[in-house]
């Protein structure tokens, strides 16, 4: 496990940037309270293999002890690097986009099962919005109970979805909940 170089830490701000906004700092700053010592430490972002963590600094230095082969995971897997250098963000980081997303879209209790299984959100399944959002910005999927589901990118702005017809795609699947199921041996 190391710390990530300037390029990777690019790659993985302007992904988080997407979704996040000017919020992101508030994930970097984070205090942590974490392990014994008495003053809070911070969370910081580790590469192990091609799977990038959002990990205390204290259970870093605990984690030292351990083998980079025989760690499996420390912390919480935000994302991974593909083959070709590009970074995707994972499930797991839901819980850390949904108390920091700029851009938030609700879904009608209908249409959230649609969702659960890889589907993108139409238009017709759209409870509420947020203002200002642009085609190719970051959203946080949540119920209309504030339950967070998933996240994706806006396919259309705030404005052309209210223009839209109901079948129109207004968020591209990216991940959802459900692929704790679908997926529980990659993941």
């Amino acid at each position: 496990m190391r710390p990530l170089d300037e390029k990777e830490t690019t790659a993985v701000f302007e992904k988080l940037f997407k979704f996040t906004g000017n919020n992101l700092k508030n994930i970097v700053e984070n205090p942590s309270h974490e392990g014994p010592d008495p003053n809070p430490g911070r969370y910081c972002f580790r590469l192990q293999k091609n799977k990038v963590y959002y990990v205390s600094e204290s259970l870093v230095k605990r984690a030292t002890n351990i083998s980079r082969e025989k760690l499996v995971s420390l912390g919480t897997c935000i994302g991974k690097f593909t083959h070709g250098g590009s970074f995707h963000l994972t499930i797991q980081c839901l819980s850390l986009l949904a108390g920091n997303a700029k851009h938030k879209v609700w879904l009608k209790p209908t249409s959230e099962m649609s969702f659960l299984y890889g589907n993108h959100v139409l238009k017709g399944g759209l409870g509420r919005i947020t203002e200002s959002i642009a085609p190719g910005d970051g959203v946080v999927v949540f119920s209309m109970s504030d339950v967070p589901l998933g996240f994706g990118i806006a396919a259309k702005s705030t404005q052309d979805c209210r223009k839209l017809d109901p079948n129109g795609i207004v968020v591209l699947h990216q991940a959802d909940i459900g692929e704790y199921l679908r997926m529980e041996d990659e993941l």
